[in-house]
């Protein structure tokens, strides 16, 4: 990679942001690989000339983009695209896994309360039932991709302490496993409660989904409204001629 890195002195930009300005340029040019390690700070202070000190800022901007993560204990890496197929019913824990990562997950909000009108409205149930309310933040190898908000009636998930990494699954034991539904997709931005807990820009780009699952005899099982960070998904439809 030294090859990458010119005369930083002929440039008035702060040096870490001519850094990061090369390091992405590189990647962007196919030169690295996703999930590509990057050399150490120690190293790419040495290639480049500049102190640790301007290479961890500038390493810290491409995380902060999405374009490098830092994965604790194993250094560095080039960000992987995550393809989510947008006309298959999988969960996070599943795709997670499949790709060869473990999913994590912090909870916000586990609790059990009535709807608001909109919720009820949407699993056409009553604003007097009980439902599941479920907020949490979910991980990939411990870094932070989706904030999902769930909503499912008490009657498909009576035991809360059931739900662990997977709602599907806690689902799944009780013979409600969701097996079609519908799905909205929109591009927007984070706000800065979002930017926070994804640990992502200010305004970074955000995929807000909205997911209404049924399970076979047509009962809708699940309302959920999810934020996913736009640095690090593509959502891919197969599509066909009619």
């Amino acid at each position: 990679m030294r090859e990458i890195f010119g005369d930083f002195k002929s440039d008035s930009t702060p040096l870490y942001l001519q850094l990061a300005r090369n390091l992405r340029d590189h990647i962007e040019s196919g030169a690295v690989q996703p999930g590509s390690a990057l050399p150490s700070e120690r190293e790419l202070s040495e290639m480049a000339g500049l102190s640790r000190v301007t290479v961890r800022k500038g390493i810290g901007q491409l995380i902060a983009e999405g374009v490098l993560v830092r994965k604790r204990g194993s250094g560095t890496f080039v960000a992987r695209r995550i393809e989510a197929p947008g006309s298959t019913l999988t969960s996070f824990s599943d795709d997670t896994r499949a790709r060869g990562e473990e999913p994590g997950v912090v909870w916000m909000i586990k609790e059990q309360a009535q709807p608001t009108q909109e919720e009820a409205a949407v699993l056409k149930i009553g604003t007097n039932q009980i439902v599941a309310r479920l907020s949490r933040v979910r991980l990939a190898d411990g870094e932070p991709l989706a904030i999902e908000h769930a909503v499912v009636s008490s009657e498909f998930l009576p035991d809360l302490d059931a739900v662990g990494d997977s709602l599907y699954l806690a689902l799944e034991s009780n013979g409600f496993r969701p097996t079609a539904g519908t799905q909205r997709v929109r591009a927007s931005l984070a706000s800065p409660t979002e930017a926070g807990i994804l640990r992502i820009m200010q305004n970074s780009e955000v995929m807000r989904i909205e997911r209404v699952t049924r399970i076979p005899d047509g009962r809708i099982v699940e309302y959920t409204r999810s934020v996913y960070r736009g640095d690090r998904y593509d959502f891919v439809t197969d599509i066909n001629s009619p």
